[in-house]
């Protein structure tokens, strides 16, 4: 083994301590203790561990292992340096995993007073696997300035036309869209500060805000601006979505400033501010450009990984989960390195760690975390005005057509409100997500035509009227009407569809928010209706008789009786099709728990909606060819930085 004390030049990812008051489930992401640990480890701040003697400490965790097999597959390096410094005596063992999961001891090395660097080779990491360190205090000992390491400096990158470009500094522009939301705003801009070391590489913080509630009226805001050091930008425009906020952040990022690589951030999250340092490097070390996401760690679960990677899948053009990808993967019950029993091994139904060493190549990034090279910004243009949805799908889509592709990086990261604990899929953000899907897919689906597409709309749409969701299917028929009418009205009704929209749904009952279902009559029952779902390999046949019950029901007219109070009071969990399909009224919880709304069954208005919906499934069949060859041809205009700066310049 090489002893050179001088083989790391640049650090890739720094080993990092949790926050003080973080909990024990937080914890878990970034050290785990040996049970066996007589007294508690202690670190003053995030880079100083004090480990007892005869203590034991494990990195193989979430933020401090490091992701070989990304590296190996995507950077320049073919290999990477651990370094450390110890004070007392310990002892640094060294290992990998395989893409199964499967522990390899690398390395041990005796350490006393001395700074510590450790050569490990990435030859072996093709299709998974991370490295990551323990450390056994032979007496009282320190581990201070952990990190893995580059032997060298980025080189130049490769273009998809065989230019070179690169190498670039280790300078970001951060950019962060915000709407009425100043609270999370300003903890972001205070996240940003809060580490030196991402500072220094933070050269413009960019913040379009889009609202009537200010970043700028919270109380400390005039601190968090300071402790920017004048970095920081602010836009005020009209509400034009995600986009619109996303494309002012690489329009402004482009054109003012010097950055090589633009990050998008969410303003409602919280993040591990090395993330962006660590984006900047994988980014910097590609073999050629690349769009870096993070991974989506859950806000109000704080241990628990929403997902790996996604895809879009080639037939229904729909997200889904990316080949080999996990969701909801929860670190404080399944750490990094847990592998499960033999028993829990040949169950497919239990949980452990295995998934989470193969690598994940996925389509696109949601727009929580991504970072842009300036290089492919400038190529490619800006975002779609697509208002929100779909418009990150869209950009990696193009983005991988033109050579550049994403990569869901992990360990680097932020928390997020799971999609689960919103209703984006049933409220006004519905017209969004069809609208936005078939525009993309008009764009980027390759096939006979769009069969698969509306086969898949139709199974939802059947599933809204067995859920009362009538709201829901009446902008669907908007979202639907509007993507006919093709791409020329995209930029024009940029800020009128949300208003619009949300008057067409103010009159249905499922999109009228009630305080409390305390406010309503109290539920008069629906004997033998299930509300539980069923698990297991079986659930699929025991719900046949459920199906069956159900599709008797909703061939009835309804008994309007209920309409005055609710048969059943129901979380948003417990409203399923199973349940909902066989009763004329319920209340059903929103998803964050701040309302209830009463849905009432009314055969007639879903017979109605039903026939709007297949005929316009039907003008989409016929129109498909027409409608793809508009959306394609109108691609340069929808992105071009001139169009986009006529939208700013009427904001202004």
């Amino acid at each position: 083994m090489e002893t050179s004390k001088t083989l790391a030049v640049d650090t890739l990812q720094r080993v990092l301590l949790p926050k003080k008051g973080e909990p024990h489930d937080v914890r878990m992401l970034y050290l785990i203790e040996a049970e066996q640990n007589k007294q508690r480890l202690r670190w003053p701040d995030r880079t100083r561990l004090s480990i007892p003697a005869g203590a034991e400490v494990s990195f193989q965790t979430y933020f401090n292992a490091f992701p070989a097999s990304y590296w190996r597959r995507w950077s320049q390096l073919d290999r990477v340096i651990l370094s450390l410094d110890v004070e007392g005596e310990a002892t640094v063992s060294v290992y990998r995993s395989k893409h199964d999961g499967v522990r390899i001891s690398v390395v041990n090395v005796e350490a006393r007073d001395e700074h510590v660097e450790i050569p490990l080779e990435l030859r072996n990491f093709e299709d998974g696997g991370w490295l990551w360190f323990d450390v056994t205090a032979e007496s009282d000992a320190v581990v201070t300035n952990a990190g893995w390491c580059a032997d060298r400096l980025p080189q130049a990158q490769t273009m998809p036309d065989g230019t070179q470009v690169g190498p670039f500094p280790k300078e970001v522009a951060v950019g962060i869209p915000t709407f009425n939301r100043p609270r999370d705003a300003v903890n972001a801009l205070h996240a940003l500060s809060e580490d030196p070391v991402v500072l220094e590489a933070i050269t413009s913080v960019l913040m379009p805000d889009q609202g009537n509630q200010h970043p700028a009226d919270e109380p400390d805001f005039a601190d968090a601006e300071a402790k920017l050091g004048g970095k920081l930008r602010m836009f005020s425009q009209g509400n034009l979505g995600g986009s619109g906020g996303y494309s002012r952040i690489m329009y402004e990022g482009v054109g003012s400033t010097d950055a090589p690589y633009i990050l998008y951030m969410d303003d409602d999250i919280a993040i591990e501010p090395d993330s962006i340092l660590r984006a900047v490097q994988a980014a910097r070390y590609a073999k050629s450009p690349i769009l870096v996401g993070g991974q989506m760690l859950n806000l109000q679960d704080r241990a628990q990984l929403r997902t790996t990677g996604e895809a879009v899948d080639p037939h229904t053009f729909m997200w889904g989960a990316a080949p080999h990808a996990v969701y909801d993967h929860d670190f404080s019950a399944y750490p990094l390195g847990y592998l499960g029993t033999p028993e829990e091994q040949a169950d497919p139904r239990k949980r452990d760690s295995r998934a989470l060493h193969r690598r994940v190549d996925v389509d696109y990034n949601g727009w929580w975390m991504n970072l842009f090279p300036r290089v492919v910004a400038e190529q490619l243009g800006l975002p779609l005005p697509l208002f929100i949805k779909w418009d990150d799908t869209e950009y990696a889509l193009r983005a991988k057509a033109a050579g550049f592709p994403t990569v869901t990086w992990p360990g680097i990261a932020i928390w997020h409100m799971a999609w689960a604990d919103k209703d984006d899929a049933i409220d006004w953000q519905a017209y969004f997500h069809l609208r936005n899907r078939l525009i993309v897919a008009a764009m980027y689906h390759e096939g006979a035509g769009p069969g698969g597409i509306l086969k898949n709309m139709l199974k939802s749409t059947y599933k809204h009227i067995m859920c009362m969701e009538y709201s829901t299917m009446a902008i669907q028929i908007e979202a639907m009407k509007d993507f006919l009418k093709g791409p020329d009205q995209l930029f024009d009704i940029l800020e009128s569809s949300l208003p619009r929209i949300q008057n067409v749904r103010k009159d249905y009952p499922d999109a009228q928010v009630i305080a409390s279902a305390a406010e309503l009559s109290a539920p008069t029952g629906a004997p033998g209706v299930p509300t539980a779902n069923i698990g297991g390999r079986l659930a699929k046949i025991k719900k046949i008789p459920w199906a069956v019950k159900a599709l008797r029901h909703q061939l009835s007219g309804e008994d309007r009786a209920h309409w005055q109070a609710p048969q059943l009071n129901l979380t948003a969990d417990e409203a399923r099709w199973f349940t909902l399909a066989r009763v004329d009224s319920a209340t059903v919880s929103t998803a964050g728990g701040t309302g209830v709304a009463f849905r009432k069954r009314d055969k007639q208005l879903s017979d109605d909606l039903l026939a709007q919906t297949k005929d316009l499934h039907k003008q989409i069949t016929e129109r498909w060819p027409e409608l793809q060859a508009a959306y394609r041809a109108a691609k340069p205009e929808l992105t071009s930085r001139e169009n986009w700066g006529k939208i700013f310049d009427e904001q202004a």
